[in-house]
């Protein structure tokens, strides 16, 4: 019997430190060389690491959320029969600076309930569902069965104990402000006097409270939010645009599409951003704010914030402003579907000049969006509504949009966010010359 210890191999370049997110392993357990041992987080990508020997699990490196630095030991294994651990280690030591595994994004441990493009039943009836699922508990039991004995012994009016009963209150356990419970009892009682999980007339439960560890994906993305609102002083922009013509174009150009993908008005936006950058080229930037530099973009890598099991990813859209509309909906479809399901690569989650992000259907009336830093803006088209213009004294049914703007007030002015919304409302509402040299 021997004892490896496997120490967090280097996995990248500049990467000094990893946070454990998953452990697919604890002590006592046996695993085989290449059994997958955890999944370990890094500021581009998430790794996961196997096992280089077979044997038993003798020791772990701390839990699901704790940073270990790159070298530190990972886990300790032991090893059966006679093996050269020393000459291991230097071939693997090795392999490892002659071939790094590019780094992949890999699912996150972490689940949340956040799910774009499904349709979602109204938070009521998933807490009902849930309600329904779960065993009652002695206590609930209880309460939605009161006992004829209780009611009994206690005064009230037919109308108060049939209402007990609906809402599944004890009599017994409502204190009367005279000879009798009246409703005013009942109200104060389910307003201040249970404290144990009665249901109300909206047929809502009492859940106990639950206590998430914020680790993997769900702490990167509060650690970039955090810094991006400390060091950038954000301003929002709205206005509305008028999508009628636009939306009459993209279903035409649907029923003429063959067997190019299905056009959503994302790649139309995205098309109408990109022509409408060039005299804006504040906007298509990044800041050094330590180096005291703006680099002034002349690509356009477009970030699409995407939400997926894993929390928020931007994956990009690499020179989008060399694509025609059918390729941007293949590419967007493409990014989207592998940031979802955890095969994106870290370049496809890297290098975004500038960020969209759209909550679909979902958008409501206006954002204000928090800035991909070190980038310096970030658009967010909102909800597309049907609604009554006045148009030469008559009335029309349009359908408008409201667009958000963010900006780093230390890069860019009030009045170019303005006058580049305003631009790109002149590309949206005239379709046409989205297609024009």
């Amino acid at each position: 019997m021997s004892k490896y210890i496997f120490n967090l191999p280097d996995i990248g370049e500049g990467i000094a430190e990893a946070e454990i997110v998953k452990w697919h392993v604890k002590v006592g357990d046996v695993v085989a060389e290449d059994d997958q041992l955890a999944d370990v987080m890094t500021d581009k990508a998430t790794v996961e690491m196997e096992a280089p020997v077979s044997g038993t699990i003798t020791a772990i490196a701390g839990e699901e959320g704790d940073i270990l630095s790159i070298g530190s030991m990972l886990v300790e294994i032991e090893v059966e029969g006679d093996v050269d651990l020393e000459e291991l280690e230097e071939l693997e030591a090795s392999d490892r600076n002659s071939d790094k595994p590019e780094p992949v994004a890999a699912k996150s441990a972490q689940d949340t309930e956040i799910k774009e493009e499904k349709p979602k039943e109204s938070a009521s009836s998933e807490v009902q569902k849930e309600s329904e699922e779960l065993p009652a508990t002695d206590t609930e039991k209880k309460e939605t069965k009161p006992s004829d004995e209780g009611l009994q012994k206690v005064l009230a009016t037919p109308a108060v104990r049939k209402r007990a009963a609906d809402l599944g209150v004890d009599l017994s356990q409502v204190k009367a402000q005279g000879d009798h419970i009246r409703h005013s009892d009942l109200d104060a009682y389910l307003n201040y006097g249970s404290g144990q999980g009665y249901r109300p007339s909206g047929g809502s439960q009492k859940r106990d409270d639950e206590v998430i560890k914020v680790i993997g994906m769900r702490r990167k993305i509060a650690q970039n939010m955090a810094e991006s609102k400390r060091n950038i002083p954000h301003f929002s922009y709205v206005d509305e645009i008028d999508m009628t013509e636009i939306e009459d174009m993209r279903a035409d150009l649907n029923s003429n599409r063959g067997n190019r993908p299905k056009l959503t008005i994302l790649p139309l936006i995205i098309a109408a951003i990109c022509k409408s950058l060039p005299d804006f080229p504040m906007l298509n930037a990044t800041f050094d704010d330590e180096a005291g530099v703006v680099t002034r973009h002349g690509a356009v890598h477009l970030g699409m914030a995407t939400q997926t099991d894993q929390g928020l990813m931007v994956p990009v859209l690499k020179n989008a402003q060399d694509m025609n509309i059918w390729q941007l909906a293949s590419e967007i479809s493409r990014l989207s579907a592998s940031a979802r399901d955890g095969s994106a690569k870290a370049a496809d989650l890297s290098g975004s000049t500038l960020t969209l992000t759209s909550l679909g259907p979902l958008g409501g009336i206006a954002t204000t969006p928090v800035i991909n830093r070190p980038e310096v803006a970030i658009i967010g088209p909102n909800k597309i509504v049907e609604r009554p213009v006045i148009i030469d004294g008559e009335i029309h049914a349009r359908k408008l949009m409201n667009l958000s703007i963010s900006c780093d007030h230390r890069v860019v002015d009030g009045y170019d966010a303005a006058s580049y919304v305003q631009a790109l409302k002149h590309f949206l509402e005239t379709p046409v010359l989205l297609f024009a040299d």
